[in-house]
């Protein structure tokens, strides 16, 4: 096995740099270019242990770092590990790199240090998804969550299901040694139940789903509407700064203007489009074509409507156009006074949000209902969960599995052939933590790291 070695640390001004050092050779390819305060051999020292000394080349003093040594298998990749702390900037900690590199070790790749400890099975795949999930957290939950992954939590939970679905196999490989005798009903029930069980508990973890993307991933969010009812204004107010032009007359945004923000704790993409209305600009048809497609490709749309005026034909070409059920309705310019016909909005939109963008007012039932789309409500640290589009696909194919086995009892299939199926959901649920996918999958998953880490 190669020894790997890159900075760990972001390549920018810091406090110090770190440069990670990974393999058999990692002490060894450490000592030529290293001496100690005190004069010990690196490679006489036990784990653990950090030396002062200074790192040099052919031409002299390079820095004063600090190396700390961790001995196979009592390190973050199992194997010996050494890391070596320098001043923070990008010219030393690169020099301390290439140093490495001209003693024996190869430059890391994305994610490899993780990957390793995958491998020399110091964590199962789905802390290692944790961990990039902990690297990327932009708000406590997604935070939490991660810490919840690492700890391994919904390893604990894919391991009780397993479990249960092991003692399933055991019960039905029982009566497949006795095909001349029907199951009775009693058992025949019992194995109904306990497929449901497995079902529902599946179920759960499945629900989470658009509250954790949303967390880890953010959310698209299309900012729609007629002319003049306030887009703009939304995507300032929530960006928190004069992002888009603001003015009385209609059709000033002609192309699409986005921002980043957070809303509580949900990283957001916000997309202000052209205010939707039949025009005879070419350049502002252009932006409404625009606004358009991105109200079809973003996760959530915005839709704004001016309070104080009652519903126009407009209005009913934008309710029309937008996909309700990935659809928040906003009524805006409250400090105008609400029109009472209005209120027809809530006969077409499950979330309906008043607001005033010019005075600041609703960002709060803004979020709250921004929460209910994802349901937030769904997550808790104290529960399992699993993270990312893969984790998912797994579980949603389990629960397929799971509805393919009672479709088949239901149906009168043989034992046999029941087993089959249910020994098959074991090995679908075993993706989770790595222990059936592939190479091709596991290089994918680290590919997604950066790279020292």
């Amino acid at each position: 096995m190669d020894t790997i070695a890159a900075v760990s640390t972001a390549l920018a001004p810091g406090g110090i740099g770190i440069i990670r050092i990974s393999g058999p050779k990692a002490i060894n390819i450490v000592k030529k270019f290293f001496k100690s305060s005190d004069g010990q051999d690196l490679e006489k020292i036990g784990g653990y242990r950090a030396k002062l000394g200074k790192a040099f080349d052919e031409s002299g003093v390079i820095d004063e770092v600090i190396v700390l040594i961790f001995r196979a298998p009592r390190s973050y990749t199992g194997e010996n590990v050494a890391e070596i702390s320098c001043h923070g900037g990008v010219y030393i900690a690169k020099k301390i790199l290439n140093l490495a590199l001209k003693n024996g070790a190869k430059l890391a790749k994305a994610g490899e240090f993780t990957k390793r400890a995958f491998l020399n099975g110091k964590i199962d795949l789905s802390k290692a998804e944790a961990v990039a999930d902990l690297i990327s957290a932009q708000g406590e939950k997604a935070e939490r969550l991660a810490i919840s992954g690492l700890e391994g939590n919904i390893n604990k939970k894919i391991s009780e299901i397993k479990s249960f679905l092991i003692d399933i196999v055991a019960e039905l490989s029982v009566w497949a040694d006795y095909p001349e005798d029907d199951i009775p009903q009693a058992k025949e029930f019992s194995l109904k139940k306990n497929l449901s069980k497995v079902k529902s508990e599946l179920l759960k973890i499945s629900e989470k789903e658009k509250a954790i993307r949303a967390l880890n991933e953010g959310l698209k969010v299309s900012i729609v509407g007629c002319p003049n009812v306030g887009k703009s204004s939304l995507l300032n107010l929530l960006t928190g700064y004069q992002r888009a032009i603001v003015t009385d007359i209609a059709g000033t945004t002609r192309d699409i203007v986005d921002g980043h923000t957070m809303l509580g704790e949900i990283p957001i993409k916000l997309f202000d489009t052209a205010g939707i209305r039949d025009s005879k600009d070419t350049v502002e048809k252009i932006g409404v074509d625009k606004a358009k497609q991105y109200l079809i490709d973003s996760d959530l749309a915005f839709v704004l409507f001016d309070g104080s005026r009652k519903l126009t034909v407009e209005d009913m070409e934008v309710i029309n156009l937008v996909n309700k059920d990935k659809a928040i309705a906003i009524i805006n310019k409250i400090d105008l006074g609400i029109c009472k016909e209005i209120s027809e909005i809530n006969k077409f939109f499950k979330k309906v949000v008043k607001m005033s963008t010019k005075e600041s007012l609703g960002v709060e039932d803004l979020k709250n209902a921004v929460y209910d789309f994802i349901n937030m409500d769904s997550l808790s640290t104290s529960e399992p969960f699993v993270s990312g589009q893969r984790q998912f696909d797994v579980i949603n194919r389990a629960i397929l599995a799971i509805e393919e086995i009672e479709s088949a009892v239901n149906s009168g299939v043989t034992l046999d052939a029941v087993t089959v199926l249910v020994q098959n959901s074991i090995e679908i649920l075993g993706e989770i933590t790595g222990e059936n996918v592939s190479e091709e999958i596991i290089d994918k998953i680290f590919s997604n790291f950066c790279v020292g880490k």
